[in-house]
């Protein structure tokens, strides 16, 4: 079981289920989205995820056709990412939750796309666009 909130702490969640590998994300959409020059995000069956407070805080942006952004509106953290294509999974923002995890990254994805002052330093595997390592499976 892991919690997790947004920055100001009016959104708060559980998740009941391990996190799926961690993938890193370098597309234009997720730095803008994150304000930063990655994503690091984990897919979850939607099942498993439990929203503890905050409903009411919960905005979703159509940020392409299909795939919606959900954020915190009082303080704008992400907090997960969902396609119409695949609505029982979510991809929860892995910066958010509360304890240490047991899933690392596997892979760096969209890096056709990265930033170039970013370098990317590490030994994982590069693709140049989507890459699912593991789908989650209903418990």
């Amino acid at each position: 079981m892991y919690t997790g909130s947004c920055l100001c702490g009016g959104i708060q969640f559980r998740i009941a289920r391990e996190l799926a590998p961690i993938e890193v994300g370098h597309c234009r959409q997720c730095r803008k989205a994150q304000g930063g020059p990655l994503a690091t995000n984990s897919a979850i069956d939607a099942a498993g995820f439990n929203l503890v407070r905050g409903a009411d805080l919960l905005t979703a942006y159509e940020s392409s056709p299909g795939k919606k952004r959900v954020f915190c509106s009082r303080c704008g953290a992400p907090i997960y990412s969902v396609r119409d294509a695949l609505p029982n999974v979510l991809r929860i923002r892995v910066g958010l939750v509360d304890e240490p995890i047991a899933a690392r990254p596997v892979a760096h994805i969209q890096v056709a796309s990265n930033c170039k002052w970013w370098p990317i330093s590490d030994s994982l595997p590069q693709f140049p666009a989507e890459y699912a390592p593991q789908q989650p499976q209903p418990a």
